[in-house]
């Protein structure tokens, strides 16, 4: 609700009717709604590989779910058969790309996104934020306007988070950051029309509301899942021998494409979500851990690489930045030893470089700058050369590296 000096009020609704009003009255056409980017599959998955590297078979899968996510927008009520909305479940450890994947999405799409964290909600009435906080997020990000936003990308992070809390005993403690928040989300994930607070917080009885139809907007949920992959093991497992030279023989690695890969609602519900979620979220894409040679190509090959970041900087100096194929090397062993995945990459190469660009602006006759493995293990900082190949010398001593 707008007011002016606190005399009077309009609410949104009366504002959208009063602009109807007048573009009718001055001969001005409304504005046509929002024109969907069309796309075929193997297009969105050219763009994600663009940008994400490796998760070959998850960069399919999410193509098509899109793809047929947005027809069935496009086709809208005209169809004879109602096609019911596929949200998506990504599953995979932390830095693998699962946050990329929903951006790169949105950014293909010409759509907009929010980009939420579930541990932050709970039910409604309790300390922390309502649910509906993530479409006003989603509202924000479309630049207000509420026909763009409900074909939009909600993409709700650390989803595990609020899986059913074991051993709580639900006739006496309510779980209002677990279950209850897997119930409130239920609704607008599956689509309807939902009350959101304009300047965000609690709900008020006597406050103004934006309305906003969620039927067309597309979740996609993310999540580490710690421990899921034990329980497909468990499962898959289940009917092999457990005595003799046949116990053990049936491990996760004999399953057609791997335990990780093979996640079943059955898989979901044991890890404590509700049946009606694990219904919501038909789709459930797997994603793979990042090994040493896919960090490599993480910050090299990418539209938005690292490297190409940071070479990128050194060139506004006017100095070329060169990494030798040791020290890419090196980088990604440093990030494995985080257990972070492609996180920590960023973190490593400003950490080597930190010396560099400090002393860089003030130094006159450094042309290029070369990194190699000792230079990533902070035994040595990275070398400087002039334009005739002479070595420069940073003038400050150099900070000892950080593990």
């Amino acid at each position: 609700m707008f007011s002016s000096q606190g005399h009077a009020a309009v609410c949104y609704d009366c504002i959208r009717v009063l602009a109807q009003v007048v573009a009718e009255e001055s001969g001005e056409s409304p504005e046509p709604p929002p024109q969907l980017r069309q796309m075929p599959p193997r297009d969105i998955y050219a763009s994600l590989d663009a940008y994400v590297v490796a998760q070959e078979r998850a960069k399919k899968i999410l193509s098509v779910a899109v793809y047929n996510h947005f027809k069935r927008i496009r086709t809208g009520d005209s169809s004879s058969v109602e096609i019911q909305k596929a949200n998506i479940l990504l599953v995979g450890p932390t830095g693998c790309g699962k946050t990329l994947l929903a951006e790169t999405l949105a950014r293909t799409l010409d759509v907009p996104l929010a980009v939420c964290d579930a541990t932050s909600l709970t039910e409604s009435g309790y300390v922390g934020e309502d649910v509906e906080n993530i479409l006003l997020r989603l509202i924000q990000a479309a630049e207000w306007d509420i026909p763009r936003a409900e074909r939009g990308i909600i993409y709700i992070d650390e989803m595990d988070k609020i899986a059913r809390k074991e051993g709580v005993n639900r006739s006496i403690t309510r779980d209002v950051s677990g279950e209850g928040v897997q119930q409130e989300l239920l609704k607008i994930i599956e689509g309807c029309v939902a009350n959101v607070p304009p300047q965000g917080g609690r709900k008020h009885p006597h406050q103004e509301f934006l309305q906003i139809d969620t039927r067309n907007i597309l979740f996609i949920c993310g999540g580490a899942f710690d421990g899921l992959d034990r329980m497909v093991e468990d499962r898959a497992n289940a009917g092999s021998a457990r005595l003799g030279f046949l116990a053990g023989s049936r491990s996760a690695s004999a399953v057609p494409g791997g335990a990780a890969t093979n996640v079943t609602p059955d898989d979901l519900l044991e890890f404590g979500f509700i049946p009606e979620m694990v219904g919501r979220l038909p789709i459930t894409v797997v994603l793979e851990p990042l090994d040493r040679n896919a960090l490599v190509r993480v910050l090299t090959e990418p539209k938005n690489a690292i490297v190409k970041q940071y070479q990128h900087l050194f060139q506004m100096d006017g100095v070329e930045l060169e990494f030798t194929q040791d020290a890419l090397e090196a980088a990604a062993d440093r990030a494995l030893e985080h257990s972070t995945g492609a996180r920590c990459l960023r973190y490593v190469i400003e950490d080597t470089l930190m010396d560099v660009m400090y002393d860089l602006p003030s130094l006159t006759g450094a042309t290029r700058c070369v990194v190699n493995r000792n230079s990533i293990e902070g035994l040595e900082p990275p070398t400087l050369y002039s334009a005739g190949g002479d070595e420069v010398s940073l003038p400050t001593e150099p900070i000892r590296k950080s593990a």
